[in-house]
């Protein structure tokens, strides 16, 4: 098993909770830690990973073409996540690098429910009052008025793995008429749960509350924009537990400022970590977590030991579930 470099990269819960996980790798081989600048160029994380050929990674840094130009052999990139568009597949193929994701079902019920409880807190203005509360502004509790989900239409674009999940919820939780939309529609699952497919443009129309959960990808890329938000219901909720890009953050500033979107929940922004800068920190409308969706116990435990156990499996000859390039 000599000759094994381990490098994990950008992850912030990667070995932090369950030491169990590094401690396998280390019978394996040589385990590293990095953390690299987001927007790092190709060759210089080459350059920086060089002789490392085992790479557990987050959704940071771009694994790009350029990356696997000027990498040496790389055998395996593990993401500690079920998202991959920040490795260019083609060229990792290309260099006979394995890339494996986790089982999108190890995410499923924690992404879903931080959308869900982000969206509530949103809506009941919960931070707000519980900030007031405890600098003893109890007295301020008329100010904190929220809104109903019960029984709202709810939309939710993009209804893959942690989608349908979301949608569930919505209707078994809330009683809610739910509309979802995506390319690949599963109708038995659709009549089972008494969920409706429908166009995007329906569902903006429609929806009083919406739930982001597509993959980013060149179709989806700000997805809501200024004209897909002039579709809107005037004062509707949206919760973004996927990707920020899907959201234009401009478009988005502007819908709130005219009234159309009354809040976001988002777990997600396009450039993070997101810099207290950002004018999302500034609006009251806008709530934001920073990208822990998957960090509950079960998720991260699961998540950690899938990534342990492609190594295993790849330095014993066995399968590798969950290849994105087989």
């Amino acid at each position: 098993m000599k000759g094994y470099q381990i490098a994990i990269v950008n992850s912030s819960s990667f070995g932090k909770w369950y030491l169990e996980h590094v401690e396998r790798l280390q019978k394996i081989g040589k385990v590293s830690f990095f953390q690299f600048p987001e927007d790092i160029d190709g060759r210089t994380l080459a350059k920086k990973l060089f002789g490392y050929n085992i790479i557990i990674s987050s959704v940071t840094p771009s694994f790009s073409k350029e990356f696997f130009d000027y990498k040496d052999e790389t055998l395996l990139i593990s993401r500690h996540g079920i998202g991959y568009n920040n490795i260019d597949i083609t060229a990792a193929t290309e260099k006979k690098t394995k890339v494996a994701i986790v089982s999108p079902l190890v995410e499923r019920d924690a992404v879903a429910e931080n959308a869900i409880s982000n969206l509530m807190m949103l809506v009941r203005k919960s931070v707000d009052s519980v900030i007031t509360t405890r600098n003893d502004g109890w007295n301020q509790r008329a100010s904190f008025l929220g809104n109903t989900l019960t029984g709202k239409t709810f939309g939710v674009v993009g209804c893959g793995n942690i989608g349908t999940r979301v949608a569930e919820i919505f209707k078994n939780g809330f009683n809610g008429n739910v509309i979802v939309n995506d390319p690949k529609e599963n109708q038995e699952w659709a009549k089972k749960h008494s969920i409706k497919y429908v166009t995007l443009e329906e569902l903006l129309f429609q929806a009083d509350i919406i739930s982001l959960n597509a993959s980013l990808d060149g179709t989806s890329h700000h997805i809501l924009n200024k004209k897909t938000f002039a579709k809107m219901k005037r004062g509707v909720y949206i919760t973004n537990a996927a990707r920020g890009a899907l959201v234009c953050e401009e478009d988005l500033l502007e819908a709130i400022e005219v009234g159309i979107v009354k809040g976001l929940a988002t777990d997600v922004m396009i450039e993070e970590p997101a810099n207290h800068t950002h004018p999302y920190f500034n609006n009251k409308q806008i709530l934001i977590t920073p990208h822990t969706s998957a960090y509950t116990a079960e998720c991260l435990k699961g998540m950690g030991n899938k990534c342990v156990l492609d190594v295993e499996n790849m330095i014993q000859g066995k399968k590798i579930e969950c290849l994105v390039n087989p």
